[in-house]
């Protein structure tokens, strides 16, 4: 079993998810962790009596292994590592809602500040892609932005919403895990000495687990008295090895050494021995479990027997076949429209109970259907509404047997819903074709594209295409919007939809099935586009508010200096009437001072939301391309924004390219 090596016990509360660990002079291995009241605490019990003071770290007055960061905002990321491989030593990365700070602690000075529109809710450090120098890479609304170590931006992409949390490792599993709590903090940690990393998990309820890479299972869990704030790693005990180290919000930290050659496997139960009983014993359990259903179905299948003159039957025939349709059932009216499951057997046995799990489709990922006595038959429908276009796995377990059965054969099979299954086949004169529309050209046959139409929505079985041209229209279950899918002669492909959403995951479906690589398109959403552009005004007009209240604020801080200079001079006069005096002034001035604080935290809201709008309709015209079309798009919506270029931006999202 895994035992913590050191334990700690620090006097200060540490914020959930910042906690880093570097080596800060390039030697020795120091603890970092943000604190409520927008400091950065720095644990370093390798220099005891080295006091520092100057600049923006302090001394702490409580313990001498403790110097303070003092960042004077709300601390929202925290990480640390090596930005500048010259340097020889890692960087502290502190980020706030408005900035970004690379620290030099060791020399107590700034390496760069930058401000980050998109805010840094969350901060991973490490190399990227083809980049060769290493980047702080933030994750703010619905943006990625990566910094060099002179805080040159090297990179940008756009999210499909907020960042939250980051990491950078090469880790092959699914990273599933199923729990209520929220996963605080991940790390990729060789827990157990197998050459391979497993997924180090801390959670809000003081769980940290470590799962294994190859089967998902739990080897290693431990258990903390509040919520864990991160997870890192690093030697420091300055012994040689590498420790996990893991840190709790009330600041309790401990070290964890990874098991040895002979411990590898399931951390938590070492015994080969004791691994070999409890399968052994489980394979036991399950067989008299077999034998004991065996001697049942053999007294049902005597008690039918003996009931057949009464027509009462036990054992179902061993012919029995479970089957499974899909189908659009439009109901009674919009709302009621649904995706109908229809679940029979192929003779007069019944269903008694049908037990289906979907992810993200039932509250809680299970679904319940156990007919009442006088609605039971050989045929059970279940209404599924899936609120995002996804394929969706139903996993199906049915009970089936007679009315007088005491037992029932249970049938599991799984049943793919496609992508598309909200959308309904319609006739193409029966509604207003959408004006919003994405054209491409592509070289395949229609006959796979027919293919892909088969795959991704629920068609009658009656469906026939004919070669190019043909046309095939949808309405949304959910909506009743209008979907168009032109194909004309030479590969030219037309999507007409009023939903940039759904145009973007037609292509990407589309380009994933029929393995296409590059794909440029044409596109044109007038409503969206006009809505994007009065964002645009309002992040202009935000901007201007906030460099006005910028200054004013500044103004107001002069003032309040001169006041205060003139109030202490009246004291030290004994003039009091003008000390008293000038002390309302300051009053007045610091309540104003107050007043636009608060009207610039939410002119910056208001600001931040539509950036996060704008980052997102960046994203979505990026989704309409596939590859490198995607990337460019991307980048030159960018500089457009940049340049402060609207026109150019739109006419990019249209057609892909800023030049005529």
């Amino acid at each position: 079993m895994l035992v913590p090596v050191f334990t700690l016990k620090l006097n200060h509360k540490i914020l959930p998810r910042m906690v880093a660990l570097g080596r800060y002079d390039g030697t020795h291995p120091c603890l970092a962790a943000a604190t409520q009241a927008g400091k950065v605490f720095i644990h370093n019990p390798h220099a005891r009596g080295q006091r520092t003071s100057t600049n923006r770290m302090v001394q702490s007055n409580q313990d001498s292994d403790i110097s303070l960061l003092n960042i004077n905002q709300g601390i929202t990321c925290l990480a640390s590592g090596v930005l500048n491989p010259q340097l020889g030593y890692d960087c502290l990365l502190v980020g706030t809602q408005t900035n970004l700070l690379a620290y030099d602690v060791y020399n107590n000075s700034d390496l760069f500040y930058r401000e980050v529109s998109d805010g840094a809710n969350a901060i991973v450090l490490g190399k990227l892609g083809d980049i060769s120098s290493p980047l702080a890479i933030i994750g703010g609304n619905c943006a990625l932005q990566g910094f060099d170590y002179e805080g040159n931006d090297l990179f940008w992409t756009v999210t499909g919403d907020n960042v939250r949390s980051l990491a950078l490792c090469d880790f092959d599993g699914d990273g599933k895990t199923e729990s209520k709590n929220h996963a605080m903090s991940i790390h990729a940690f060789d827990l157990n000495s197998d050459g391979v990393c497993e997924l180090i998990t801390g959670w809000s309820n003081g769980k940290v687990d470590a799962r294994s890479d190859r089967t998902g299972e739990v080897i290693f869990k431990d258990n903390f008295a509040s919520s864990i704030a991160g997870v890192v790693e690093g030697d420091y005990r300055m012994d040689g090895s590498t420790q996990l180290i893991c840190c709790s919000v009330d600041g309790e930290v401990r070290g964890y050494l990874p098991g040895g050659e002979e411990l590898k496997g399931n951390l938590m139960d070492t015994s080969a021995e004791q691994d070999l009983i409890r399968e052994l014993s489980q394979k036991k359990q399950n067989l008299l479990l077999e034998l004991r259903n065996y001697e049942e179905n053999a007294k049902a299948e005597l008690n039918a027997q003996l009931k057949e003159a009464d027509g009462q039957r036990g054992v179902i025939p061993a012919n029995t076949q479970l089957q499974t349709a899909l189908s659009v059932n439009l109901g009674s009216d919009s709302q009621s429209a649904h995706v109908e499951l229809c679940i029979s057997t192929t003779n007069d046995t019944i269903i008694r109970a049908v037990l289906i799990f979907a992810e993200g489709i039932f509250e809680g990922e299970s679904h319940v259907v156990h007919p009442s006595l006088q609605n039971l038959s050989g045929c059970v429908r279940v209404p599924l509404t899936p609120p995002k276009d996804v394929p969706v796995d139903l996993h199906i377990k049915a009970f089936v047997g007679y009315r007088n059965s005491t037992q029932f054969h249970v049938f599991e099979l799984t049943r793919q819903l496609p992508r598309f299954s909200m959308y309904a086949l319609s006739s193409p004169d029966s509604a207003t074709e959408p004006l919003s529309f994405v054209n491409c050209t592509t070289n395949e046959r229609p006959q796979r594209i027919i293919m892909w139409l088969n795959q991704s929505f629920l068609l009658p079985e009656d469906a026939e295409f004919q070669s190019a041209p043909f046309q095939v229209c949808f309405t949304s279950l959910r909506n009743a919007g209008q979907l168009c899918i032109k194909i004309k002669p030479g590969g030219e492909i037309s999507i007409n939809t009023d939903d940039i959403d759904l145009a973007g995951d037609i292509i990407q479906s589309m380009a994933s099935f029929l393995a296409i690589e590059d794909l440029q398109v044409e596109a044109d959403f007038p409503a969206y586009f006009e809505e994007l552009r009065k964002v645009l005004v309002k992040v202009d007009e935000h901007h201007a508010v906030n460099q006005r209240l910028t200054a004013d604020m500044a103004e107001h801080s002069n003032l309040i200096r001169s006041v205060l200079v003139q109030a202490e001079d009246a004291r030290l006069l004994g003039d009091m009437k003008h000390m008293k005096t000038r002390y309302i002034e300051l009053y007045d001035l610091n309540r104003d001072l107050i007043n636009q604080y608060k009207i610039r935290c939410n002119n910056h809201t208001e600001l931040l939301n539509n950036l996060k709008a704008v980052n997102q309709a960046i994203q979505r015209a990026g989704r309409l391309r596939v590859g490198k079309p995607k990337t460019q798009v991307i980048s030159a919506c960018r500089d457009a924004i940049r340049n402060n270029n609207f026109n150019v931006l739109f006419r990019i999202m249209r057609v892909g390219t800023a030049s005529s």
